[in-house]
């Protein structure tokens, strides 16, 4: 809530962009097979599972920022299946701040301006990753995906509109 009692449209829209990641996320990471975790599209990249375990980390510091702090740990991939969960915990628990009425340590745009919108760019990495590993997600008309603010899980709406 904003100071005026009235829901405060910058977490708003946090919430929404957190929602819009968890969502195409959860696409990318969908039914990859085993090998992608150590899939790279060179040689000197980081491979698909480095890059989850790097998002992973990017929502623990956004939490903490949130919170006022300003916390970072590098942890080490682990298994797909892990860092997955470990990725829509971390979303949740992030989600979970903004919804409450704590005020946040950050201007909101710093907060969109650096996990956030790192995190959507590492969302298309793994998304073209997949294409490149030759197991490519279905392409989305994501305007008319049914993402709601708070349903930030692995557990999505089916897709309405794929191509």
């Amino acid at each position: 809530m904003s100071a005026n009692g009235h829901p405060d449209p910058s977490r708003a829209l946090l919430r929404h962009t957190i929602a819009t990641l968890s969502y195409r996320a959860g696409k990318a990471v969908r039914n990859a097979p085993d090998h992608f975790s150590d899939f790279r599209a060179a040689p000197d990249t980081r491979s698909a599972g480095e890059i989850l375990a790097h998002m992973c980390d990017l929502f623990d510091w956004a939490l903490a920022l949130a919170e006022g702090e300003e916390r970072w740990r590098n942890v080490p991939p682990q298994a797909w299946s892990v860092d997955c969960d470990r990725f829509f915990s971390a979303l949740t628990k992030f989600d979970g701040y903004l919804a409450g009425d704590a005020s946040l340590g950050r201007p909101a745009e710093q907060l969109f301006q650096g996990p956030i919108a790192d995190a959507l760019t590492h969302t298309g990495q793994l998304t073209l990753m997949r294409r490149l590993s030759s197991s490519p997600i279905r392409a989305e008309n994501y305007a008319k995906a049914d993402i709601v603010a708070g349903r930030v899980g692995a557990n999505q709406t089916a897709p309405r509109l794929e191509f």
